[in-house]
């Protein structure tokens, strides 16, 4: 599960996404140079692709084990960030995941447009589907998109092979719903025919995609419109936008606990032992104002962004170390695995544990995103230790809950027992 948003202005685009997956699902930040590619074909999380002659920079926050990411910008200013969506149509056994499909738009296109046209034309040709959970295997989804560059930015909807997109005036937010209806700007081939076909729309009825295509039950289970909702309310709220306005907005919680609500209700996602919640934790989360003067991104290479720094990765200015690339399972070395180590510890007693080092955590976010530099990551990883040891300092909650026994139990799964 995820939430994303964007804005179109008059000095630039504005772009924030936190990724929603299973608690114990590291996900890498990975700086990738442009490259000529000798190889014919690549391979992508479950298909084999033809190569293409050249691909472009990018900073990609991936899953460990997919080769796609959730989130990523490129060197020409395109960003963009995928969802899972919940349909009528079933998803195939095998094809292009959703980050799969970002990763080749990122790779080799160079605006929102561009993006729109390659993901599209990939579906058509390649198909999507295959799995996409972690320990859960048999979780699949199909996928929608959120396209910026520097100028415009795109929404797309898919339902297996069929789709909508929607040109984006102003400010507009998507999370693990459809939500492009009768307003679309673009509708792929065959898509009115097929939902026809398939006894979904009437004669004489209006198309409307999102009530068309939907999985009723599964969008109410996923919180997608409640999510939304809260996300556009906390950019309304802000007087304007920048990027230390888009991390807060990615850190908010809606006004509840992290072990609070049925369904996942704010952007800022903890999972817990309920079945809407199991593959809700915000395992990373990216940040982006994209201009034709500049080209910043920021992302947090960790879970929680309510506990985390979002630190810089300049793009055009050389490779930016972030740190080793996570295991499968907990190690002594990755900034993710080390924040988790913090991020399952201030669970416990949430409001006292994180207070013994946000003014510390706020202080770092703050010299990063204004100096713009890249050695943050370093420093972040470091002094995590040192933030551990304070926040288990305050003692935990007095009666252990149902919440605190799933933690434990996801601790011994991961490696951190």
């Amino acid at each position: 599960m995820c939430d994303t948003a964007v804005s179109v202005t008059e000095r630039g685009v504005f772009f924030a996404k936190n990724s929603d997956r299973e608690p114990g699902e590291a996900q890498a930040v990975e700086h990738v140079a442009a490259a000529r590619p000798t190889e014919l074909t690549l391979r992508a999380t479950h298909l084999e692709l033809p190569q293409a002659s050249r691909t472009h920079e990018l900073v990609l926050s991936r899953p460990v084990w997919m080769w796609g990411g959730e989130m990523g910008a490129n060197e020409h200013g395109l960003v963009i960030g995928n969802e899972a969506v919940f349909t009528k149509i079933p998803v195939a056994e095998s094809g292009l995941t959703g980050m799969d499909l970002l990763r080749l738009a990122l790779e080799r296109t160079r605006t929102a447009e561009e993006a729109l046209e390659l993901v599209t034309w990939m579906i058509a040709k390649h198909g999507q589907g295959g799995r996409c959970g972690y320990r859960q295997k048999s979780f699949r989804y199909h996928n929608a998109f959120v396209f910026a560059d520097r100028e415009s930015a795109w929404i797309l909807e898919t339902a297996g092979p069929y789709w909508a997109a929607e040109r984006v005036r102003g400010l507009r937010t998507a999370s693990n719903v459809l939500s492009i209806g009768a307003e679309y700007t673009r509708v792929g081939p065959g898509t009115i025919e097929a939902a026809r076909e398939r006894g979904f729309l009437r004669e004489g009825e209006t198309f409307d995609f999102r009530r068309v295509f939907a999985d009723r039950t599964m969008s109410v289970l996923s919180g997608g419109d409640v999510r939304r909702a809260c996300t556009l309310g906390a950019l309304r709220r802000r007087p304007s936008l920048d990027l230390p306005s888009l991390a807060e907005v990615l850190r908010d919680h809606g006004g509840h606990t992290p072990a609070g609500g049925l369904r996942l209700l704010a952007p800022c996602a903890h999972a817990s032992p309920l079945p809407t919640r199991w593959s809700g934790q915000t395992t990373g989360s990216m940040i982006a104002h994209a201009s034709s003067k500049e080209l910043r991104v920021a992302l947090t290479g960790t879970s929680s962004p309510c506990l985390s720094v979002f630190k810089p990765v300049p793009l055009g200015a050389g490779p930016v170390d972030t740190g080793p690339t996570p295991a499968r399972r907990s190690d002594g070395a990755s900034l993710f695995w080390r924040h988790e180590r913090l991020h399952r510890a201030v669970l416990r007693s949430y409001d006292a544990r994180r207070a013994t080092f946000e003014e510390e955590r706020r202080s770092m976010e703050r010299r990063a995103l204004a100096s713009g530099a890249a050695d943050a990551w370093g420093e972040h990883r470091e002094r995590i230790g040192e933030w551990l040891g304070r926040a288990r300092g305050v003692p935990p909650n007095a009666l252990p809950s149902v919440f605190d026994a799933y933690w434990r139990i996801q601790n011994v799964r991961d490696g951190m027992g």
